[in-house]
């Protein structure tokens, strides 16, 4: 792979770049985010913790914002190392990067249904078993878009077709920032493979695959298999922002919601925080809990994000070669790899396995399940052409007749079944966790009065 290719300013659909006084191209992809309906909307959606009544704790909004700052700071850190060593194209600066991988990370979670992972998994699980009648309906590669729902894929589709331009290229984002934000650069039919670099993950769903594959050869990504691409070098750094958030968010919410105990986090944590007087001063202030742990962390972040570039410059020409095995934390230092690790498994043991977070992912299946017992049966009448029923109708009113395909009726039926279950998947993976919670209860006959 080579830059020139890799920061592709040109637009989904091969429209060209547009550049304005102050405003690159990349730059009007985070605008385009950030106004975007389905980022706002982030704003109630789990993170961790679902339904969450402490206003300290993340929702996938702050976490979002949080890791789009880290992800900057990454990209023009790198950019600058590269265009020092002659590695850019003399139109690109190392803003540019930065503006992408910020751009990327602000979407990295767009997609995410209802109630996070736990709603990924209910959605899959729903599909295998209540719903796998209408899996009979479609072909193997349609299936996998539904057994194996993935949120980072519902993510491409909001980008590259559900949001601002309908089924004519969505946001029409560059190439670049569309394929950095590939996080795993294959089909779902190949996530369902054993082969796979990481079995159940993908970026993009069958039904998207055009989009898919213009993006991959617009930016030169090195082909794998039958559309299985290595990953654009800025994902690396997306991910690696990502992980650097969880690694220190996910404890951050721990003690603040009484979960997990100073003394443990910050003897987890104190291989990557500096030691000299300011910090050894704060550590022992009688600052509470909270504070301590915010003053530290822009402290760490640093940590990590030094490693971070000395990793991708390290291995800049396997990442150019589509050959490096594993993140880039893998490839760090160990005292930083190990922190993230240690972190992650911390919080893995003591905040996702908290008794109230367990109540309320079994009352996530049963909202999710509610809700597509109604949603898909009235999709696949719609598909059908079946009018008869007076509640399917009232259900496609809902999501919206206008928001299917527009060319829906020219379809054969297998086609037009697919693409309307797509479509409805789409309208409940858009839903906040308290819409989806409201419509369950409307859709049990339990009338709740919404203003």
């Amino acid at each position: 792979m080579d830059w020139q290719r890799l920061l592709n300013k040109k637009r989904l659909g091969n429209r060209p770049a547009k550049d304005e006084s102050g405003r690159t191209a990349f730059l009007r992809d985070h605008d385009k985010i950030v106004f975007s309906g389905a980022f706002r909307r982030l704003a109630r959606k789990t993170q961790v913790h679902p339904l969450a009544t402490n206003d300290h704790v993340h929702n996938r909004l702050t976490h979002s914002l949080e890791v789009s700052c880290v992800g900057r700071t990454l990209g023009i850190r790198v950019g600058q190392r590269l265009k020092q060593d002659g590695h850019l194209p003399d139109d690109i600066d190392a803003t540019d990067l930065g503006d992408i991988v910020q751009s990327a990370c602000l979407a990295h979670d767009i997609g995410n249904p209802p109630f996070g992972h736990t709603g990924e998994r209910a959605i899959r699980a729903w599909f295998r078993h209540q719903g796998a009648r209408y899996l009979s309906m479609l072909t193997d590669e349609q299936r996998s878009d539904l057994e194996l729902f993935e949120g980072n894929a519902e993510g491409f589709r909001i980008l590259t077709k559900s949001e601002y331009h309908v089924y004519d290229d969505g946001m029409r984002l560059t190439y670049a920032t569309l394929a950095t934000f590939l996080k795993y650069p294959w089909l779902s039919h190949a996530g369902a493979s054993q082969n796979c670099p990481r079995p159940g993950k993908y970026s993009a769903f069958v039904a998207d695959q055009d989009a898919f594959q213009e993006v991959c050869e617009a930016t030169g990504l090195v082909k794998l298999g039958n559309q299985h691409y290595a990953r654009h070098p800025l994902a690396y750094l997306m991910e690696a922002a990502d992980d650097f958030c969880y690694a220190i968010i996910d404890l951050e919410d721990g003690l603040e919601m009484d979960l997990l105990h100073w003394d443990e986090v910050f003897a987890l944590l104190s291989p990557a925080i500096p030691d000299n007087d300011e910090v050894r001063k704060l550590i022992h202030s009688d600052f509470r809990v909270g504070r301590k742990a915010s003053l530290l962390r822009g402290k760490i972040i640093e940590t990590f994000i030094e490693a971070g570039v000395e990793s991708f410059m390290a291995n800049h020409d396997a990442l150019l070669a589509g050959t490096l095995q594993g993140d880039l934390i893998s490839h760090s230092e160990s005292a930083v790899r190990d922190v993230v690790e240690n972190a992650k498994q911390l919080a893995r043991t003591k905040v996702f396995e908290h008794p109230r977070k367990v109540e309320l992912e079994i009352g996530a299946y049963e909202v999710i399940s509610t809700l597509l017992n109604g949603l898909i049966e009235a999709a696949v009448s719609y598909a059908q052409g079946d009018e008869s029923n007076y509640r399917h109708l009232r259900i496609i009113d809902l999501i919206g007749k206008h928001s299917f395909p527009p060319s829906l009726r020219e379809l054969p039926e297998q086609e037009r079944i697919y693409q309307c279950i797509m479509r409805t998947v789409d309208f409940l993976s858009g839903m906040t966790d308290n819409y989806a919670t409201y419509l369950a209860k409307q859709f049990a006959g339990m009338a709740e009065s919404r203003y």
